[in-house]
């Protein structure tokens, strides 16, 4: 069975792309009927937040990725690392350092200095002397020092590391008897079950530490998948300008759940040309020997997209209520259809919408004056005061159409161009020149809140 983990560290919130690789580990998981966990890295208590540990479950909420069994805390699983620390000490496959700060820096400048690599140079790994007066030691692991350190990625291909180029005998407990995270994190894998570990590659270097750390407590090493890093359109590294930001700011701005995610799943994985995917689609379809090898681009136009085909393609219904959250409470039936039809055809996020919604539920309390300078003519308040005479004395009016056909009437009956109605009409009803159709405006606002506006425009303009 196929076990796959999402394991942030609660240092920051949850950003964009540890997302992704929460999801490409939820899909890997969910196609082979597997199991998908996660796992709080909460050891650096100096540097851990609860109010970060809380907006990752939010986010994981929000975005419908649930996770299989209790979430695991590293913050309460000291007695299991420390048990696995004696087991090594006791088969002599690590041991107490005794060196200082200041000789480990002594030794750092004079390797460099040499331009040497900087390492650990072993000194208490065979160690059976007096240990140093006022020294709490750390415990190093005694890495293999020559030799091939083999990564099997499904993604890169294997990997072949020469240990002397990149180990030493690493710290697996400071001082203070806390455990190391290459440490914790092996163990945590192996005990958990986890058999593939899809993760960013910037973990690559860390690899080869834990392998270290499977061999010598003797635990089966899972399949891992390194994936590239998300890049900007410039090719480099994402900052929170191009969007890794708190994946929670993405609902703020209007995002919707599905959006991003699909467009997540995009970033370095592919199906054909395919772009839009249901959640049943990416399970399905989703293979991790499939994501690209080299890094993926950041586009917020493509986001945008995405966020768009969704919006319109949810009913109302759901997009009234998923509006309240953004401040816009709608209340009679026939009038959500209409403002909803209209405004998800030009919104890319919710906050858009409602933004849209609003220009058209506000009663204008200024107009634009080059919008005026253009609209309001010689004719323009006759023509207003003719319309506005027209609703006052229309009873059936409901419907779009029906405001429609009432300034048909106007045009017809007063021998002007649609213009001469519609370009004052609209700095009246909207302030501005620019908006969806008139006739929505009005089947919105309704019959009373026309003619108030009407009223409003001619006092201000004639």
């Amino acid at each position: 069975m196929v076990v796959t983990r999402f394991a942030p560290s609660p240092t920051g919130y949850l950003h964009i792309g540890g997302l992704r690789t929460a999801l490409f580990s939820y899909l890997w998981a969910k196609k082979n009927g597997g199991k998908f966990v996660l796992r709080i890295e909460d050891t650096d208590k100096a540097r851990n937040s609860e109010e970060a540990s809380d907006a990752i479950l939010k986010a994981f909420e929000w975005l419908g990725l649930d996770h299989d069994g209790e979430i695991t805390y590293q913050s309460q699983r000291d007695e299991i690392y420390a048990k696995y620390i004696k087991q090594l000490l006791d088969e002599g496959k690590a041991y107490k350092c005794y060196m200082s700060k200041e000789e480990l820096t002594e030794l750092r400048e004079t390797q460099m200095a040499n331009k040497e690599r900087t390492m650990y140079d072993g000194r208490y790994r065979d160690f059976d002397g007096t240990p140093p007066e006022g020294v709490e030691p750390v415990i190093r692991i005694k890495a293999p020092l020559t030799g091939e350190v083999l990564v099997k990625d499904g993604v890169k291909g294997n990997i072949s590391f020469q240990a002397q180029d990149i180990l030493d005998d690493f710290v697996i407990a400071r001082a203070d008897g806390a455990p190391t995270y290459n440490f914790v994190v092996a163990i945590d894998d192996h005990l958990m079950g986890i058999n593939e570990v899809i993760r960013g590659d910037d973990h690559l270097s860390n690899t080869p530490k834990q392998i270290v750390v499977y061999k010598a407590l003797g635990f089966d090493i899972p399949m891992f998948y390194h994936v590239p890093m998300i890049h900007n359109s410039a090719g480099k590294k994402l900052s929170k300008r191009d969007g890794a930001t708190d994946v929670m700011a993405y609902k703020e701005m209007g995002y919707t759940p599905q959006a991003l995610l699909n467009f997540l799943v995009r970033l370095g994985w592919s199906h054909g040309d395919q772009e839009i995917f249901s959640m049943e689609e990416m399970i399905n379809l989703f293979n991790p020997k499939d994501i690209n090898k080299s890094a993926s681009i950041y586009n917020t136009e493509k986001l945008d997209w995405l966020n768009a085909h969704y919006i319109k393609n949810t009913s109302n219904k759901e997009l009234a209520q998923l509006l309240t959250e953004y401040g816009l409470v709608l209340t009679s039936h026939d009038k959500i259809e209409i403002l909803l039809d209209a405004v998800k055809e030009r919104a890319k996020t919710l906050k858009e919408m409602v933004e849209l919604a609003q220009e058209i539920l506000a009663t204008p309390t200024s107009y634009d004056e080059k919008a005026v300078k253009k609209a309001f003519k010689d004719d323009s308040v006759v023509i207003l005061n003719a319309f506005g005479a027209k609703v006052g004395a229309s009873d059936e009016l409901h419907l779009p159409s029906d405001y429609h056909h009432l300034m048909e009437s106007v045009v017809n009956e007063m021998e002007i161009g649609f213009g001469k109605i519609g370009q004052p009409l609209r700095v009246a009803l909207l302030g501005k020149m620019s908006g969806p159709g008139l006739d929505v405006v009005m089947a919105v606002v309704g019959r009373e809140e026309t003619m108030l506006r009407i009223a409003n425009a001619i006092t201000a303009n004639s």
